[in-house]
């Protein structure tokens, strides 16, 4: 079984998309889907489908819906030839909740979070080449924002954040290392974008800052600083990071190529926006 979430869901078994149209069994297979190989339980599911406020029957109509999705995985099993294996071997009843076995099969947030951590890896062996290739890599498994065509209960909500959170991680520590290569021309057009949507990621600001700075655009890096410290302070009541106010008196006073590239050296807070 392939999984994918990190854009529009879907789920195959295969080769054959078990993903079903209607929303409440979309929500439960979303969050099988998001723990992979290991037990959900049912209160967790009956959370994820109403909340603190389930009816009566909330058991009864999670058992229908697991039903449904056994059906889509038989006819899979079925049209691949697959014998000795049936849906409840795929989707697993356990004492207190259900499994969904991928056996072997592709999960693509994994998948990120592996390629994201060898680049990690990379970036603090100072391999700024190889972590920007990695990082590269994994941020390419992102076909949109995670689960954009699943309506989210509390449960995936906050997998949904925590996975959008690491995305914008890697993105983070991608631009880093490109900046360690020199790249800050190139990257011009992607962080004007990036600050537009992530208008308080004090981070990404002072990566535009020094690339603007090291293009020779001094007056507009100072400007980025100055429109990121009004926006904190209208919407946080909060100034800038000490960090962050020291890479602008760096620019006031440091030729380009003094200017730190290194976020945690230069950046700072990264204050928390929402993801896009």
């Amino acid at each position: 079984m392939d999984i994918e979430v990190l854009g529009a869901l879907s789920v195959r078994e295969h080769g054959i998309s078990i993903t079903p149209t209607a929303p409440k069994p979309r929500q439960v297979l979303s969050l099988l889907a998001l723990h992979a190989d290991r037990v959900v339980q049912v209160s967790s599911l009956i959370e994820e489908l109403w909340d603190d406020e389930p009816p009566r029957s909330a058991r009864t109509t999670l058992q229908t819906y697991v039903l449904q999705l056994r059906e889509l995985i038989g006819e899979a099993l079925a049209k691949a030839g697959e014998e000795g294996v049936t849906a409840k071997d795929v989707l697993v009843t356990l004492p207190g909740g259900y499994r969904l076995d991928t056996r072997g099969g592709r999960i693509d947030f994994r998948e990120f979070e592996q390629q994201a951590g060898a680049g990690y890896r990379a970036v603090d062996a100072e391999d700024f080449t190889g972590g920007a290739r990695r990082l590269r890599e994994a941020l390419t498994l992102w076909t949109g924002s995670a689960l954009a065509d699943v309506t989210a209960g509390s449960r995936i909500g906050l997998e949904v954040k925590r996975l959008e959170e690491a995305r914008l991680c890697a993105l983070d520590q991608r631009i880093e290392a490109d900046l360690r290569l020199g790249r800050h021309r190139e990257l011009l057009s992607e962080l004007t974008v990036l600050v537009n949507r992530h208008q308080m990621h004090e981070s990404l600001h002072g990566q535009f800052m020094v690339a603007l700075h090291r293009s020779g655009r001094r007056g507009e890096a100072l400007s980025v600083y100055q429109r990121l410290r009004a926006t904190l302070v209208r919407e946080l009541g909060l100034e800038p990071s000490a960090m962050i106010s020291r890479l602008q008196r760096s620019i006031l006073t440091a030729a380009p190529e003094a200017v730190a590239a290194r976020g945690g050296e230069a950046t700072g807070r990264a204050v928390a926006a929402p993801v896009g």
